[in-house]
């Protein structure tokens, strides 16, 4: 237990320090690779549930397989060689690191007035249209951007790091790559995708609902609404969300800044309107970017120390 407990803190400093590796493939584009040639392969004909089910289990145990294996092969080598390499895999897993550099990549040319460059940045991390978003669109991008991946990108991979090591970390990301290439409800992955999908709400269910009580406790309140307010309107408004999960980060962000998410977003030319999180006490700014990454941090920090007290429970019971 020792041994899972250091690897996982060489990962989240890993991850703190270095992110991800420079001019290395990450293992997430093998998985996605994987993903789609067999989809090419299995997403034609009847049962498409079942074809789906199968393919998305044959893609987590192979993940899970290939980790196994250099867990085993590194651990035979020495105690010492195991715990650093299940390390490095747990922190090119994370992604608090590349969260941050993808905000402020967005944030800085804001700060210059950079409108234009700002847009072009924020696509690469959305799937919305943001040729014509004002400031505040996209500072909205972003912030939503951040608080949802805070669970997706950070602290439920760490979630299974901590219980499982990184068999348990690659198990998920796994599952989350699945989830967001064939996840969608539409003619193509509706039936295909839905197991992908469904496990991956299944996977997130404790970490997003954990994280996000933990950003209305942990983080600084930007407005003068009670503590009891905010988490009355944190958990009505999380329900609104059209994911099971996602809601319980961006209503924590929404409520924590006192600014208003959701709203009209435009895919392709195509208008959708999201449930609105949060009450507008004040409008988006660009440094609500830069707060919403300081939010991230300071909710995986403190989700680490919950995760450290489990353990401790853990070695203590057994």
């Amino acid at each position: 237990m020792m041994a899972l407990v250091i690897a996982c803190i060489i990962g989240l400093v890993f991850d703190l320090i270095v992110g991800d590796p420079p001019k290395m493939p990450h293992p997430v584009r093998w998985i996605g690779k994987l993903i789609q040639s067999q989809t090419e392969l299995w997403n034609k004909g009847r049962m498409r549930k079942l074809r789906g089910m199968v393919m998305a289990l044959a893609v987590v145990g192979t993940t899970m397989f290939v980790v196994t294996a250099i867990m085993l092969l590194s651990y035979k080598v020495s105690l010492l060689f195991g715990i650093v390499i299940e390390g490095l895999l747990i922190g090119i897993g994370l992604a608090q690191r590349s969260l941050k550099e993808a905000a402020m990549a967005v944030y800085e040319p804001l700060v210059k007035g950079n409108f234009t460059e700002a847009r072009v940045k924020l696509s690469w991390i959305v799937g919305r249209d943001t040729e014509k978003l004002d400031e505040d669109e996209i500072v909205r991008g972003v912030v939503e951007t951040v608080s949802e991946n805070t669970s997706d990108g950070v602290t439920a991979p760490l979630f299974y790091a901590f219980l499982f090591g990184a068999i348990g970390l690659w198990g998920y990301k796994a599952v989350n790559t699945l989830d967001s290439m064939i996840g969608y409800k539409n003619e193509q992955y509706k039936d295909f995708g839905m197991f992908a999908a469904k496990l991956d709400d299944v996977l997130n269910f404790i970490p997003s609902r954990l994280t996000g009580l933990l950003m209305v406790l942990g983080t600084k309140n930007e407005t003068n609404v009670s503590l009891g307010k905010r988490l009355k309107r944190w958990a009505q408004d999380a329900k609104k969300h059209p994911s099971p999960n996602s809601g319980y980060l961006e209503a924590a962000t929404a409520v924590q800044l006192g600014v208003q998410l959701g709203g009209k977003n435009t895919y392709k030319g195509v208008v959708s309107y999201r449930a609105i999180m949060g009450e507008k006490l004040v409008p988006l700014t660009k440094e609500h970017i830069a707060t919403s990454v300081i939010h991230m941090r300071i909710a995986t920090l403190l989700f680490t120390l919950v995760m450290l007290s489990v353990e401790v429970l853990i070695f203590a019971i057994t």
